[in-house]
């Protein structure tokens, strides 16, 4: 074993003492599959204050994105993380079903806010995040917003939406045809009231012809129970 091997391994054993681990970050095992699979357009949907688009760029994607967060004061931070990236613009809309409007509860983690009433579960994992508030968005489609976008591209579709997921989906079946991967938050329990479950997640996700290939942890209780994961999905005949 070498020097550097043996320091890796003191490290990994210290914070495993301390309930921690030593391993390589799950966006950059993200990244890996965006380039082999040669993504070119991400469509980031729920885009909250942008931290996934700062990710991505972090870790080495230079195609473009477009993120889509209704709820003003998180666009608002999106709009800093966009400005001075040419292959990164953001949409003040929420994704549905349908086109229109609607209310959006506005929590006190702008993160966690949802078009959806939040349940007891998310209450009691994290009491300090409640709804404070209402706020009228506007609603557009997946399919609209994406349409000339996808067109000869290679695209890859994440929805973090709190629960809203089924919506966005029904509202985008040709863009979902068109992209190569996508990303879905997987609840574990209801923490929405009419959120889609990993259960019926996974089972869309197979059924159009997509496949698992990572998991990144999303949210857990503090008692440690996990509530949330994130999907890594690919078609497997899209490796570019």
């Amino acid at each position: 074993m070498t020097a550097k091997q043996k320091a890796i391994n003191a490290v990994a054993t210290t914070l495993a003492k301390r309930g921690l681990e030593l391993r390589r970050h799950s966006a950059g095992r993200r990244q890996s599959v965006l380039t082999r699979h040669g993504i070119d357009l991400v469509l980031d949907v729920g885009a909250a204050d942008g931290g996934y688009g700062r990710s991505l760029r972090s870790f080495g994607y230079t195609g473009e994105i477009v993120s889509f967060e209704p709820q003003a004061s998180a666009f608002a931070e999106l709009q800093q993380g966009v400005a001075g990236d040419p292959r990164w613009s953001a949409r003040p809309l929420a994704l549905g079903a349908e086109a229109g409007t609607a209310e959006i509860n506005v929590a006190s983690n702008s993160r966690s806010s949802s078009l959806l009433p939040m349940l007891d579960a998310h209450i009691d994992a994290a009491p300090s995040v409640r709804y404070v508030g209402a706020e009228t968005i506007t609603v557009s489609t997946l399919d609209a917003e994406a349409a000339e976008l996808v067109a000869g591209r290679r695209p890859f579709l994440k929805i973090d939406t709190q629960g809203f997921e089924r919506e966005v989906l029904a509202g985008g079946p040709v863009t979902v045809e068109a992209c190569l991967g996508l990303q879905l938050e997987l609840s574990l329990v209801p923490l929405y009231d009419g959120g889609m479950l990993i259960d019926e997640a996974m089972s869309w996700a197979y059924d159009q012809g997509f496949r698992m290939v990572g998991l990144e942890q999303g949210y857990a209780a503090p008692s440690g129970e996990i509530l949330q994961i994130d999907g890594v999905f690919v078609r497997p005949e899209s490796t570019a």
